[in-house]
């Protein structure tokens, strides 16, 4: 007698049926479960623990014939975009995901920090194999100066700017967003300097400015934890067109 073999599943926190701002087009969205950052900007604390009970185990299958009841309003353009938390946590689940969509011919997006990056194996062999599903990756890169992304987010960004240059490498398309928080990365000489390491990159087609909120402020409050940046505003729209402007968002 044969055993089959068991179907890798992902914990998923929700989903999203018709997102418009995470990649081309109309897009189902799926939020994993589990992040290591720790970001003092984070609009999604409850995705942080991998295994809260709020998550849902889902298989690769079950998420896309979900997916596909929304593909009639896709597009040309649109598709799935696997979100979190920190997808790249779940990475053998996320393989299977995106080889399986690939194989119906859905677009693939995945919205990453990178953090999980690493060279060493078996993570990077899974990663190049990962990349041969992945249609376009929207890289959120925190704060270029790896001091000051210790402090907003925990982490280095040391793993994450090679993961960059990686992708640079392979020449896989990818939208760079940068979260601008006042006081924390909107100052003009970080964004020459991430505007400088952005410029030595040859596969970036779009680089997007994202406007600090602080709109899951409330999901601090409600988990027992102390947000960290009472007192900071959003940013005003003069630094966030200023942010656009040395950043040459307008040229991608």
């Amino acid at each position: 007698m044969t055993l089959k073999s068991k179907e890798v599943t992902g914990f998923v926190h929700s989903v999203e049926s018709f997102g418009s701002v995470d990649g081309p087009g109309v897009r189902f969205i799926i939020f994993m479960q589990g992040c290591c950052m720790r970001c003092q900007f984070c609009h999604n604390p409850d995705t942080w623990k991998i295994n809260d009970p709020i998550a849902s185990k889902r298989s690769a299958e079950s998420l896309l014939d979900e997916a596909l009841k929304y593909k009639n309003y896709w597009g040309e353009k649109g598709g799935i975009t696997v979100s979190g938390g920190e997808p790249l946590l779940q990475l053998d689940f996320l393989l299977m995901l995106f080889k399986k969509a690939k194989a119906r011919g859905i677009h693939t997006v995945l919205d990453t920090c990178g953090q999980p990056f690493t060279f060493e194996e078996p993570f990077f062999s899974k990663f190049r194999i990962l990349m041969g599903y992945t249609d376009l990756i929207l890289l959120d890169i925190k704060h270029i100066n790896d001091t000051k992304h210790r402090e907003l987010t925990g982490h280095s960004n040391k793993n994450i700017l090679q993961m960059a240059k990686y992708l640079s490498e392979i020449r896989k398309p990818v939208w760079i967003r940068h979260v601008l928080v006042p006081t924390l990365n909107d100052f003009d000489e970080y964004l020459l300097c991430l505007n400088r390491f952005i410029e030595n990159l040859v596969n970036v087609e779009r680089v997007e400015i994202l406007p600090y909120h602080t709109m899951g402020k409330y999901k601090w409050k409600n988990l027992g934890l102390v947000y960290p940046l009472v007192g900071i505003e959003p940013p005003t729209q003069q630094r966030v067109d200023n942010a656009k402007h040395l950043l040459h968002v307008s040229s991608y």
